[in-house]
């Protein structure tokens, strides 16, 4: 049974329909990935899973769980994280306040989660007492990605990670999620990088225009001439 399904799901924007029929689904400790084109609805999916849109129909299950039509604040209970594109830190606030900010659902504050979240972002413990808002376009993509794994979730949702990084910065940031994924996490990713997505990445779906257009394996969509000419460059 898959950990995420998303079944037939239709979903958009007030009255506008952006995700049509849309089927995906992420296994325990698999890493899969979204690609295709600007405007088809890639966060959409993400946003819909998370209970930020308009659901309009289909299904979407946690676990054992259905979530579709459930608010933010109780899926997160469910055990997905999510890291949004844009706007993904308080800024005002430091580094520890973020990271604490993001297990304000329990009673404490658990100091082994942050010393799990140190390890793997070190320049978090460095800059701990910074304000997020000073921080570069790369340390707030790790604080965002740190403090949405303060609850050990599940499922981390990734929409965009490496959008307006420095490219010597991008193989680092794969980098570390590809270690979040080799902890347990399973990981969701929407890329614009779609190349090194879909090469880290176990399975891959292509959509266009709100749909389902392709799903493989990663190295299978890679090595297919026509998703390659058609949404990957040649």
């Amino acid at each position: 049974m898959a950990l995420l399904e998303a079944s037939s799901l239709d979903a958009g924007y007030g009255d506008l329909q952006i995700l049509d029929d849309v089927d995906l689904a992420v296994d325990a400790s698999e890493y899969v990935t979204i690609v295709g084109p600007n405007g088809a609805g890639k966060s959409t999916v993400m946003k819909s899973i998370f209970g930020l849109t308009n659901y309009m129909g289909g299904s979407v299950t946690f676990g054992d769980e259905a979530i579709h039509g459930k608010r933010p604040e109780e899926i997160i209970r469910t055990g997905i994280g999510y890291v949004p594109q844009n706007d993904n830190v308080f800024p005002s606030l430091s580094v520890i306040e973020n990271l604490e900010m993001g297990a304000y659902i329990l009673d404490e504050v658990p100091e082994d989660r942050l010393e799990w979240i140190f390890d793997r972002f070190p320049i978090l413990e460095e800059r701990k007492s910074q304000k997020a808002g000073t921080m570069s376009g790369g340390q707030q993509q790790m604080l965002a990605m740190g403090r949405a794994l303060m609850l050990e979730p599940d499922l981390l949702m990734l929409d965009e990670p490496s959008a307006g990084l420095a490219p010597d910065l991008v193989d680092d940031m794969f980098d570390r999620i590809d270690r979040i994924n080799d902890d347990g996490t399973a990981v969701l990713l929407v890329e614009q990088n779609a190349k090194e997505a879909l090469r880290r990445c176990d399975r891959g779906y292509v959509l266009v225009q709100g749909g389902n257009r392709y799903m493989d394996t990663g190295e299978a969509l890679l090595g297919d001439e026509q998703v390659r000419q058609d949404f990957l460059g040649g």
